[in-house]
């Protein structure tokens, strides 16, 4: 389960003790204790939220799974780009893939606007 911590007022962050682990292991500690402590807090209500028109209904899109992620499974991850029918590419990395991997997160934007631009 991801260290979810309530706060005050109907936020929620991660812990930050457990931050390194659970969202950034493929960092240096000290780059994730730094992102640990500039999280910004999202509200509870976002998790309610409800979309009428997703884009990926009627857009292509494309997912970059990261495989050693421990906040979002990775067949969590395959079935949602599945079920979005996206282009797939997969990545060792926390979920924090798009800081620790970036030559993967820009190979797959590339990937993306060469078939958009078709």
């Amino acid at each position: 389960m991801p260290p979810i911590v309530p706060g005050a007022d109907g936020f929620l962050f991660l812990d930050r003790d457990q931050f390194h682990a659970s969202f950034a292991a493929a960092l240096p500690e000290a780059e994730a204790r730094f992102m640990a402590d500039s999280q910004v807090p999202w509200g509870v209500d976002a998790l309610g939220g409800r979309i009428t028109q997703p884009a990926w209904r009627s857009k292509p899109s494309w997912y970059l799974v990261a495989t050693d992620d421990r906040m979002i499974p990775p067949p969590a991850q395959r079935m949602m780009a599945e079920r979005a029918g996206a282009t797939v590419s997969e990545a060792a990395a926390s979920h924090s893939v798009y800081v620790s991997q970036p030559q993967a997160t820009a190979d797959l934007i590339k990937q993306a606007a060469t078939a958009a631009g078709r």
